[in-house]
């Protein structure tokens, strides 16, 4: 099964003059193209997206940045680690994150379940990459959770930092406003229904660095098998490939993301929404061997073997109550997500993985 790729502009041009909050203003074309983007974050807990705001220019200059600090010293990039603050901001060493895997026995029981061809791989300890945490958007100036709106830290000499990676963070979270008021439509909700969850989100930008050359050995993890505890998570096209997913029918799946693309996985956030109607994704980084290709043509053109991942944590507000959404909520699965603040969900997400003090993956 290949995941389709939808093109957001015809929605994008519409939606700027369609005020009503239902399906009723759109168009048969983006009807169906609002029902293709439900049914496959259903199906699939992902979707490629082409957003003509979103470039491959854009992703090019953030990954070019983000090499350029990954390639630092550690002890340089050590100066900007919150541990105090749970790793919400700053950077996070590698052999901190611990996959879910590792510490979830459900996880752990379903892993032994499944066929062979379809199991992850096995992590042996935490992951070996480093992850950046930006924060991008406002914050609510009143919240019951200040250490999961923390102020970002900037890097010493890096003096396009802020502006890069802001612009492309507001970039991301317009792509992913965008697929969640055509999610929202395809799922029989009103257009905003979402988004109107996500205003004053903690959202992060949060690419993962992950060095080619000490780690670039076929088979290693380099995110053990997971789902993200957010609402919805964005990546733009890596430079070196290695992300599997596994659709809701279990089975496992290389995800090649085209030139210019960006790729959107559901997170535990949207299935608490939609009383399990669409599930948190689950998957993994590994070095394959379409990485090892990529690394030898990068060797012969001589550019960086850190493997940057341009992800973005789109978040549900911290103060905003996580429960099933409009006829969601009549779904016999929807005792399964009792009512709760967003912020408590995401800190009671994180004490499993001990993240209290020690991150884990999201």
């Amino acid at each position: 099964m290949e995941i389709p790729v939808i093109d957001l502009a015809p929605y994008l041009e519409f939606s700027s003059k369609f005020s009503d909050s239902g399906k009723e203003g759109l168009d048969p074309q983006l009807k169906c193209l609002c029902s293709e983007v439900s049914r496959t974050l259903r199906e699939t807990g992902a979707l490629l997206v082409n957003d003509p705001r979103c470039t491959a220019q854009d992703n090019d200059l953030f990954i070019d940045m983000m090499e350029k600090f990954f390639e630092m010293p550690d002890d340089f990039k050590r100066l900007q680690e919150r541990p105090h603050l749970h790793y919400q901001v700053g950077v996070t060493p590698e052999g901190v994150e611990v996959p879910r895997s590792l510490v979830d026995e459900e996880i752990q029981e379903k892993l032994r379940a499944m066929p062979v061809e379809s199991q992850p791989f096995t992590p042996t300890g935490p992951d070996p990459k480093w992850r950046y945490m930006w924060r991008v958007g406002p914050r609510p100036s009143n919240t019951r959770f200040k250490e999961l709106n923390s102020e970002p830290v900037i890097p010493e000499g890096f003096p396009d930092w802020k502006d890069t990676m802001d612009s492309w963070g507001h970039k991301m979270i317009s792509a992913i406003e965008a697929v969640a008021e055509m999610a929202a439509i395809g799922f029989g909700l009103q257009k905003d229904a979402f988004t109107s969850l996500m205003k004053q989100g903690p959202h992060l930008l949060a690419p993962t660095g992950s060095d080619l050359i000490r780690h670039g050995q076929v088979d290693t993890v380099f995110a053990g098998y997971h789902y993200d505890l957010n609402f919805l998570t964005i990546h733009g096209r890596s430079r070196f490939p290695g992300l599997n997913i596994w659709l809701r029918n279990g089975q496992k799946m290389e995800v090649k993301v085209p030139v210019g693309c960006l790729l959107i996985q559901t997170g535990k956030q949207i299935e608490w929404l939609t009383a399990g109607d669409c599930i948190a994704g689950m998957h993994e980084v590994v070095v394959t061997n379409r990485t090892t290709d990529a690394v030898k043509l990068a060797l012969e053109q001589n550019r960086s073997l850190w493997r940057v991942s341009s992800t973005l944590f789109a978040h549900i507000a911290s103060d905003v109550v996580l429960k099933p959404l409009g006829h969601f909520a009549e779904s016999p699965l929807a005792c399964k997500y009792p009512p709760m603040s967003a912020g408590e969900f995401v800190e009671q997400e994180l004490a499993v993985i001990n993240l209290k003090g020690s991150k884990g993956d999201l």
